[in-house]
């Protein structure tokens, strides 16, 4: 992650929103204080980013992660943030793994959807080789009415290997977030090549900075730095501003359209 005062920060009339960041601290993964959070928060905040949602792991091996916590955090970091003159809204999220979705009353898994809005759940993409029951554990998810938003599946190496597997997933209904990171990662990575793709084979809906500590991810800013697609700006603005909302995406801009062709991901990762 670079300097604020080199990246470019997006100008225009639609401020940025991150729908994926592990923000609270203290938890999962995250930041380990308060001064970790606050330190984060006044970065995005300062390269453009308005509104974010805190999206701790609900797996099982984040016992500490507790649903009924999360509206209190994100509130007690929300007053830190408002205390401090940081100009950021903070929304209650989760990042929410498939098995441990299955296990979840309906009650449990509206209260981690954006918002607390009962309608989009962020779902991590597993780690390592994916299951065959994937598509099976999304369709479950979808069953019970919720939209899904998969997160960051350019970073699996069975999606790489097998990008069409993942447009599939996407044809049947399933919406995708790629990572700011992805998009900045350079020519030799695979994360990268596939992230790019699927943005201009119009099959990613959003980006977000998955951001856990400065210094670490690139942001959102950085990611729009990439390109010029066109679709990559509503990304960060229309679509998730629709998904908080509960509501179907804005049609998205489109650029001439690319001949369908074979993923050429031949490169390291």
């Amino acid at each position: 992650m670079r300097s604020v005062a080199s990246i470019c920060v997006p100008d225009g009339d639609r401020a940025l929103i991150d729908l994926h960041a592990h923000l609270l601290p203290g938890l999962d993964d995250g930041p380990a204080d308060d001064a970790g959070s606050l330190a984060l928060a006044e970065h995005v905040a300062a390269t453009g980013t308005r509104t974010i949602v805190a999206t701790p792991h609900l797996r099982q091996d984040f016992p500490d992660v507790r649903v009924p916590e999360l509206p209190g955090r994100v509130a007690a970091l929300q007053a830190l943030l408002r205390d401090r003159g940081v100009d950021l809204e903070v929304l209650v999220g989760g990042e929410v793994d498939t098995v441990w979705a299955q296990h979840q009353s309906d009650e449990t898994l509206r209260a981690v959807s954006y918002g607390g809005r009962g309608t989009d759940l962020l779902v991590e993409t597993p780690y390592g080789e994916l299951p065959p029951v994937l598509e099976e554990l999304l369709f479950r998810i979808r069953t019970r009415g919720f939209r899904v938003l998969l997160a960051h599946p350019e970073r699996n190496p069975s999606f790489q290997r097998d990008p069409e597997r993942l447009g599939r997933i996407v044809d049947g209904g399933v919406l995708v977030q790629v990572t700011a990171s992805s998009l900045t990662a350079g020519k030799r990575s695979r994360s990268c090549a596939l992230a790019h793709a699927l943005i201009a084979e119009g099959r990613a809906h959003v980006i977000a900075g998955d951001l856990h500590s400065v210094g670490g991810r690139a942001g959102l800013a950085e990611a729009l730095e990439t390109t010029d697609h066109p679709r990559a700006r509503w990304m960060v603005t229309d679509a998730p501003a629709a998904i908080l909302a509960g509501e179907p995406l804005p049609p998205a801009p489109s650029a001439a359209a690319p001949k369908r062709r074979r993923w050429n991901l031949k490169r390291e990762r």
